[in-house]
């Protein structure tokens, strides 16, 4: 199949490359508006006892947490003053004329409840649900209330402001990051490719894949809910994988016009030859990705779109325009050279070939003791603490965030805190008030909570404190109501978590439900590990077979999975030392928050995971066609490393050169992300590639290549192979194209001693 798809790309690279542009154009003018309908949300699971607790909230009650936090400072230090007080009703019957604004609590409307007061008497709270285009409703508030003189000074928090915050913190940030990744992705791609034209292939690949996801989510964002934050993966793994296919497919292009193939000859072959390679790790890549679609969140999912799209986009790309726009180029490739060609030397004193050599003469000792750093590297990862986004994962100058940090330093009780319990069942409605009551004293009763607010009034310590109010009757529905509790604790703690889990277990006169950000965490946790053994047995299982069918060995997938997964694990143990514990926090710019984004590990796993084996790929591939020439297993290994080793790390280089420059996100979870998966990158392609893969392909011997008899006759039968060269044309005689210091190119061509065979000398 692939013979005939290289074939076709030869014969008609004039329309695959019309038709490659006209698809650019279309994906420019749609892909653009992605910004448009996609969602700053999504960390929910749907099905959860919080989002439910919030949508009977809203649908029963007209009531809704407090998307909006507004913290009013009066310019005189007393909010009870003359003038203060004029303001504030003033400002609270303006924000509740605001189209999309709902169920407005203000302290100097609400009967002046101490909750909303600071403990100083200098600040008040205005608490406000959502219930439209919430990005429009916050910009609306903030041109209200910003930028103006009077005795109140006003700051906008809450849910909303920070998610708003967030994206467009991220929008800036991603532009930033393109400024910072682009100019050294460029000078890099010179040094690696030596030449102006043979650089600027990976950048026509990169274009496609970008611009086509950023297509598919324009239409998915059109049909479903999908999280803004998945284009920071399409542009920089889009980017990654293109210059990853784009060096393998030059190499092996490069590879094969010198063994005096002609260009139509020498592109058919590296697409039937390593387009092999590039399709099973397009694959494996996009299976590992696959797995984020199990979860219910959004967000999750949102990585799976992009991340496959872009994958299976690349692909293409690099085989299909990419062998096309070579036809043109021809030997051409070469041209524009900026760096001074070097004389080839033989691959068995190449710097890769000479360090697996060197591994492989004592893989035991290695082995154990990059294992044990891989390990004690990853053991800060056993305390790991999870939670979720919050304003303290801004930048300290963002609005939301002071006004998040006013909240806890000045405000007792905090009101803004406060989370709905909501109650069904309860019977006739004359029995609705007593069921509330009776639920109220028995929650102000609980660790943890300062007051309790319902339709019977408001109670602290088992006792009622204050009567119902003019307000107090939206708390009760038909056989339903709910209440607000207000806590002394921080929420989005292991205490607020408990607090959660207490509630819950109380023995409610009917169906319990409770809400609010701390509720949201625990049903996180809960949906998230409940799924991930299903995602990981994908990953697990679909590796493995794709690893076979390449390979035909059942020793091989099993050794891939093991050595990613010590990779990973010393990536996520230095995430939590970093970010949860706060080291470098100085240096890098962000606060510990003391707890790690629960959707993160989940997802740079399947990211990380899948990158490695696509290296993994890489390798395994150059591996196996060397040992199905030559049988020797340690110069299979050590040449394979070789031909590859120059790839592996120009791609691993430039791919965390993308990754690292998401590092600069004022954002924390962001920065997490890039700075993880740039660590996870460059340690596998060198502490793994360059260690730990000669030294347990070594240990291992022939057995690498054993499976058990059906399994063999299977792979056999359905494994992938190269299949047969295609027909060579007489050699044409041409300035056989040279190599440089830091090229990519393969060496067997000038280190063949038998031309029929071309068999490379084995080292013994």
């Amino acid at each position: 199949m692939l013979t005939r798809l290289g074939r076709f790309t030869v014969r008609r690279r004039r329309l695959v490359l019309a038709t490659t542009v006209l698809f650019m154009i279309i994906a420019a003018v749609l892909g653009t508006r992605a910004f448009g309908v996609l969602e700053d949300e999504g960390f929910d699971d749907p099905s959860s006892e919080s989002v439910q607790a919030a949508t009977a909230l809203a649908e029963r009650f007209g009531a809704a947490d407090p998307d909006l936090v507004l913290v009013a400072t009066a310019t005189d230090g007393d909010v009870d003053g003359a003038d203060a007080v004029a303001a504030g009703v003033a400002l609270t019957d303006r924000l509740a004329a605001i189209d999309g604004v709902v169920d407005v609590t203000s302290y100097w409307r609400a009967g002046s409840p101490p909750s909303l007061r600071s403990d100083d008497a200098s600040s008040a709270l205005l608490l406000a649900g959502i219930d439209g285009e919430a990005d429009d409703v916050v910009a609306e508030v903030r041109d209200l209330v910003e930028g103006r003189d009077g005795p109140l000074v006003v700051g906008v928090g809450g849910g909303e402001a920070v998610g708003l915050e967030f994206a467009t913190t991220i929008e800036g940030d991603l532009a930033r990051a393109e400024m910072i990744a682009i100019p050294i992705t460029l000078l890099l791609l010179v040094l690696v490719f030596g030449g102006l034209v043979a650089a600027s292939l990976p950048l026509f690949v990169g274009v496609i894949a970008v611009l086509g996801t950023f297509l598919s989510l324009y239409v998915l964002g059109s049909i479903t809910d999908v999280s803004v934050y998945a284009i920071n993966l399409t542009t920089a793994l889009g980017l990654g994988l293109a210059i990853d296919y784009s060096l393998f497919i030059v190499s092996r292009y490069r590879e094969e016009l010198g063994r005096g193939r002609s260009v139509e000859d020498a592109v058919v072959r590296t697409v039937q030859t390593a387009g092999r390679t590039i399709a099973i790790s397009a694959l494996t890549v996009a299976v590992s990705l696959s797995a984020l679609l199990v979860f219910p969140q959004y967000f999750l999912r949102s990585f799976a779109y992009a991340g496959i799209a872009v994958v299976l986009l690349a692909m293409v790309a690099a085989l299909v325009s990419l062998p096309a726009l070579l036809s043109v180029v021809g030997t051409r490739i070469d041209s524009l050279r900026l760096l001074r060609r070097r004389p080839a030397r033989p691959e068995t004193e190449g710097f890769w070939y000479r360090t697996a050599t060197r591994v492989m003469r004592r893989p035991l000792p290695i082995a154990i003791s990059v294992a044990a750093v891989l390990l004690f590297l990853g053991a800060p990862f056993l305390r790991v603490e999870f939670g979720n986004p919050d304003a303290r994962m801004l930048p300290e100058s963002a609005p939301p965030r002071v006004v998040a940090e006013t909240l806890g330093e000045e405000f007792a009780g905090d009101a803004s805190a406060a989370f709905p319990v909501v109650v069904d069942d309860l019977g006739d409605n004359d029995d609705v008030g007593v069921a509330l009551s009776s639920l109220a004293t028995t929650i102000s009763t609980t660790d943890g909570v300062a007051s309790v607010e319902t339709a019977t009034g408001t109670y602290t310590d088992g006792a009622l404190v204050d009567g119902a109010g003019p307000e107090s009757a939206r708390f009760a529905g038909d056989g339903a109501g709910w209440l607000s509790v207000v806590p002394a604790i921080e929420m989005m703690s292991p205490d607020g978590e408990a607090l959660v889990d207490d509630i819950r277990s109380i023995d409610a006169p009917g169906e319990l439900a409770v809400g609010g950000d701390a509720a949201r965490l625990v049903d996180t946790k809960v949906s998230i590990s409940s799924r991930l053994p299903l995602a990981i047995t994908i990953i697990v299982v679909a590796t493995v077979v794709l690893l076979f069918l390449l390979s035909g060995s059942v020793l091989v997938p099993i050794k891939a999975l093991v050595l990613n997964v010590l990779s990973l694990t010393a990536t996520f143990g230095a995430m939590v030392w970093i970010f949860q514990d706060g080291n470098l926090s100085g240096l890098l710019g962000f606060t510990a928050t003391g707890a790690i984004d629960t959707s993160m590990p989940i997802l740079m796993f399947c990211i990380a995971f899948g990158l490695s084996m696509d290296y993994e790929v890489f390798l395994l591939s150059r591996i196996k066609e060397e040992h199905d020439r030559t049988g020797d297993n340690d110069h299979a290994v050590a040449l394979g490393l070789e031909r590859t080793g120059r790839i592996v790390t120009a791609a691993a280089l430039l791919l965390s050169v993308t990754f690292f420059a998401f590092g600069t996100s004022g954002v924390s979870f962001i920065k997490m992300f890039g700075m993880g998966l740039g660590i996870a990158v460059l340690m596998d392609a060198f502490v793994i590639r360059g260690t730990l893969v000669p030294a347990f392909m070594k240990l291992a011997g022939e057995a690498n290549w054993w499976a058990p008899r059906p399994l063999r006759r299977l792979h056999d039968r359905f494994g992938l192979h190269e299949g047969d060269p295609v027909e060579e044309r007489p050699p044409v005689r041409r300035n056989q194209p040279d190599q440089e210091a830091f090229d990519v190119d393969d060496r067997s061509a000038s280190t063949s001693e038998d031309p029929s065979t071309n068999r490379v000398p084995v080292a013994r």
